[in-house]
């Protein structure tokens, strides 16, 4: 229980799991009165050196004044927090509101609950404080202080506090380095034989890097505790044959594991010390244990886990496999069970991979560790495999293997490097692993089967690292809303699959729809180069497979030449000779091979050597993807691969394909990638532009949020629907960013129309505003080129007549824009992915297709061209069956200002730019509606915490 201190409720949102240097975990809350006691034993476990550089002078133990002090906080003005690991404080921050003059300042009377000054409370709080630290002897160097830094940090910008100042000794060289590495800009003094530091709290990119390597770091060590143990235990090994356990031990032994393994159950006799046939020791307990276990394996029904996992925890085990099932995925039960287990688990510092997991393989040869279901160690290779689901990692495995693993001295074209199947995925993700494979050294390409994205926005900005250094492919199942596995806790989200699809393409994944596409594209990018292009040289024995194989560069986008038929009296030699002169082509960026049986003759070995040996040798130049095509040849993969044969280290090994739409579907994939990558290096900018007024959007939006402010708690649980916002405020924000909609004026009558008419300017147009007719010109509900009052009463006339009274129609007169291509740009904020731009062509056909394109804000120059050029009807922008080109380079202008807006203020949640009419020159936004709410949280921008159970 949480007893708040003084008047103020106890800040929960702030409590957060964090990921420690050493890849143990901690929590870190708010301190309270009911720690008193934690606090007193903290504080003798620290050295009297520590207690020196914290209180500069001897300082043996706390007085109760002490005591008090420390635990009593108001969480405006004086604020704790501690990092826990099991029930034991490891370390204390705390900081103290002062003035300039360095003495206690309070928040004025008038604070609201959140500790921000009230609307007219009189004047703002000292927003300078004091932060101090102490971090128990054992656990220095684990990144504790600097993980409490980030915290503390954060909850003093949001109590309206910007800058910090530490008095230091010159000798607690430790703690003066964990402030000037934060990042942060700082000023710094020495005087009276003390260090002041001092800084300022608004995020800078140098402390948002410095942040986010350190996450890096961490979870990657995270990672690889859990893939490289020196021991494993396995609890819930059964005595007979058989059985979850018996079975992970049986792999861990056949695969050849390099560490120590145990196996544990309770029910075994006291008398049996070693369990045969497989020879390793046997225990009742982890208690009887008498040397260090790092990873615990956890097949027991799940009423029993929370025993392990105490006993795993009091033993010191680094991570836990829970494959046991009986968790989220059987209801609310379940989901209250996997909840406590991940807090248990992180109580004592430990990761968890699960639960209702298949288990985890690290194929390294210092590790060899299978501590999986699957009855085989893969053999190694360059692909990292993630998978939430089980039954798709057995079924890869065993299909990459079917391909051609390659032999256990020499890493095949399709062996795995890492392999995680995660299960409900309670605690370590596929953020986690993307993590850990951005630098491994043994993986080259990532493979992923997701069927839920818990943090979208941390899961892009991740995957576009890791793609700028290595291909990330994925396959998203569960697609559609609401279908999301129930073993998954995930936060909800309103963007539909096509949307999620175009932030993936952006963030440089490659994004494919199957199983079979997620290994075929995974096979070419391990074993071949990148394409420098999108042209295709074919060749082969069959000139019907080499026509099939055009037809499906065309579809994909690539770039064939004419197929160059070998006739099917081809030999080997005639295959080596063709492939090596389209290697040395310079018009040509990627090979396809067709090949078909020959008839009576089987001369699979002949041509795979042929083929490999021309791929080896191809030349100067750039190396080029080799890709073969067979039919009804199954002993060709195998040779391609280099299966049962000895060859020498760095041979080129080739793959193969059953159908050419395969091999050219993954050849597409590594040219966009390849593409993507170029482009990436050279991300463009955002542009700034001089008649942005960022200071008159933000008080006017102040201005219209005041209504509606003050009704959440800041925690993000009660979400406000927000304002929407009128005609003539929309108006009014989007001016300050440059955007301007063409003026419309209400018609409530047909003199009125006139008069608007008159004030306009003829030609205009008549329309309606009703939410049910708007933008809807299928229904006639919109009157174009009105040149007289005579047509405009006319056009009153017939509306009303058959579409409803003037005053549930929402009548308005607007002057007549030139002639375009109508358009739509749109803007929204979803909570779980961030701000999302979005544009298409306006129109019935583009909404049944969804042909819209989208791009997470902030968008760059390069972004918004690109994003007006991936619609399919973008042709009718650049002068499609002779029509005349529009201005695009205007639209690009109005993307960028928008994403602007959005980017600059997250208050605005939405904004709807329909139509925009994009004429030859400039454009004209006909409509326009915004709405503002108060921003959703930005935890990418906050300090870094695992996923709140």
């Amino acid at each position: 229980m949480r007893t708040p201190s003084d008047h103020h409720s106890y800040p929960a949102h702030w409590e957060a799991d964090v990921v420690l240097r050493d890849g143990g975990t901690a929590q870190i809350r708010p301190i309270t009165p009911d720690d008193a006691q934690r606090l007193v034993s903290f504080y003798e476990r620290v050295s009297d050196e520590s207690k020196y550089y914290r209180f500069f002078a001897p300082y043996p133990r706390l007085s109760d004044r002490d005591v008090h002090r420390f635990t009593h906080h108001d969480y405006v003005d004086r604020v704790g927090l501690a990092a826990i690991v099991g029930d034991e404080f490891i370390a204390t921050v705390r900081y103290d509101r002062i003035d300039s003059r360095g003495m206690p300042a309070r928040s004025p009377s008038g604070a609201a609950p959140d500790g921000r000054p009230a609307a007219g409370s009189g004047p703002a709080p000292a927003d300078e404080a004091e932060v101090a630290f102490l971090v128990q002897d054992a656990h220095q160097g684990r990144g504790v202080a600097s993980a409490l830094l980030e915290h503390i940090a954060a909850v003093a910008r949001e109590r309206a506090i910007r800058r910090f100042a530490a008095e230091v000794l010159p000798a607690n060289t430790k703690m003066i380095k964990v402030f000037t590495d934060a990042g942060y800009t700082q000023k710094r003094s020495f005087e009276d034989g003390v260090v002041r530091l001092e800084f300022d709290l608004e995020p800078t990119d140098r402390s948002l890097a410095v942040m986010r390597a350190r996450e890096q770091r961490a979870e990657a060590r995270s990672v690889q505790r859990l893939l490289a143990p020196g021991s494993v235990a396995v609890i819930g090994t059964s005595r007979s044959s058989g059985g979850v356990g018996r079975t992970v031990l049986r792999n861990l032994l056949d695969g050849g594991f390099t560490g120590r393994v145990h196996a544990v159950n309770h029910a075994f006799p006291d008398d049996l010390t070693r369990l045969e046939p497989e020879g390793v020791p046997a225990h009742r307990s982890l208690r009887a244990i008498e040397e260090p276990v790092d990873l615990a394996v956890v097949a027991v029904p799940a009423e029993r886990v929370p025993d392990v996992v105490a006993a795993c925890g009091d033993h010191g085990v680094q991570g836990l496999v829970v494959l046991s099932a009986g968790y989220a995925e059987s209801g609310r039960e379940g989901r209250d069970r996997q909840r406590d287990l991940v807090r248990q688990a992180r109580t004592y510092g430990m990761r968890v991979i699960g639960p209702n997991a298949f288990g985890v393989i690290n194929t390294a040869e210092g590790v060899r560790l299978n501590a999986s279901l699957s009855p085989q160690l893969p053999n190694p290779g360059r692909l990292g495999l993630f998978t939430q689901s089980g039954a798709i990692g057995i079924a890869l495995l065993s299909g990459l293997h079917r391909r051609g693993a390659g032999l256990a001295s020499l890493a095949g074209i399709a062996g795995i490097s890492t392999f995680v199947s995660a299960g409900n995925r309670a605690d370590v993700s596929g953020n986690d692993l993307l993590q850990y494979w951005y630098d491994d050294p043994q993986t080259d390409v990532v493979l992923m089967y997701l069927e839920s994205i818990g943090n979208p926005r941390k899961f892009t900005r991740l995957a576009k690292r890791t793609a700028a250094v290595k291909p990330v492919v994925v396959v998203k199942g569960a697609r559609h809303t609401g279908s999301a596995p129930t073993g998954h806790a995930v936060p909800t989200t309103r963007i539909p699959d096509a949307t999620v699809s175009d932030l993936l393409r952006q963030a440089g994944v490659i994004r494919v729809d199957t199983v079979t596409e997620l290994a075929d594209t995974g096979v070419l990018l391990a074993s071949q180069p990148l394409p420098a292009g999108p042209r295709v040289t074919i060749l082969g024995n069959s000139e019907s497979l080499g026509l099939i194989t055009y037809d499906a560069c065309l579809t994909e986008g690539l770039r064939p030449l004419p197929p160059r038929d070998l006739t099917t009296a081809a030999t080997p030699e005639d295959f080596r000779r063709a492939l090596t002169e389209a290697l040395a082509d310079d018009s040509c960026d990627a090979v396809v091979v067709t090949a078909i049986p020959w008839v009576g003759d089987s001369r699979a070995d002949a041509l795979a050597t042929a083929v490999r040996e021309a791929a080896q040798t191809s030349g100067p130049g750039p190396d080029k993807p080799v890709a073969v095509v067979h039919l009804e040849i199954q002993e060709l993969a195998a040779a391609l691969a280099g299966t049962g044969e000895e060859a020498a280290p760095g041979t080129r090994r080739i793959p193969a394909y059953p159908a050419a739409e395969r091999a050219v579907r993954a050849l597409a994939e590594a040219v966009r990638y390849t593409r993507w990558r170029q482009e990436a290096a050279e991300p463009g900018r955002v542009p700034e532009y001089d008649d942005i007024d960022e200071a008159g959007a933000a008080a006017d939006i102040q201005v219209l949020l005041a209504p509606a402010d003050g009704t959440g708690d800041g925690t993000g649980d009660d979400a406000d629907p927000g304002v929407e916002l009128s005609a003539a405020d929309t108006q009014r924000l989007l001016a300050r960013y440059g955007v301007s909609v063409l003026p419309a004026l209400s018609a409530p009558d047909p003199d009125t129309a006139v008069r608007a008419a008159e004030r306009l300017g003829f030609p205009v147009a008549l329309k309606p505003t009703a939410s049910h007719l708007r933008h809807r010109t299928d229904l006639g509900g919109v009157r174009l080129e009105l040149g007289s009052e005579a047509e405009l009463r006319r056009a009153y006339a017939e509306l009303t007549g058959h579409l409803g009274r003037p005053e549930e129609l929402g009548l308005v007169v607007q002057r007549m824009a030139p002639r375009g291509v109508d358009t739509v740009v749109r803007a929204a904020i979803d909570p779980a992915a961030g701000a999302v731009l979005s544009f298409g062509l306006a129109g019935a056909p583009s909404e049944l297709l969804g042909d819209t394109a989208h791009r997470l804000v902030p968008v760059t120059g390069r972004d918004a061209a690109e994003l007006i050029r991936s619609v399919r009807t973008a042709p009718l922008l650049f002068g499609w069956r002779g029509s005349k080109p529009v201005d695009t380079a205007a639209l690009e202008e109005l993307l960028l200002r928008v994403s602007r807006l959005v980017d600059d203020h997250p208050e605005v949640v939405a904004v709807d730019l329909e139509p925009v009419v994009v004429a030859q020159h400039g454009l004209s936004v006909l409509g326009a509606s915004a709405r503002l709410a108060p921003p959703p949280p930005r935890t990418d921008l906050g300090p870094r915490h695992m996923p709140a159970y």
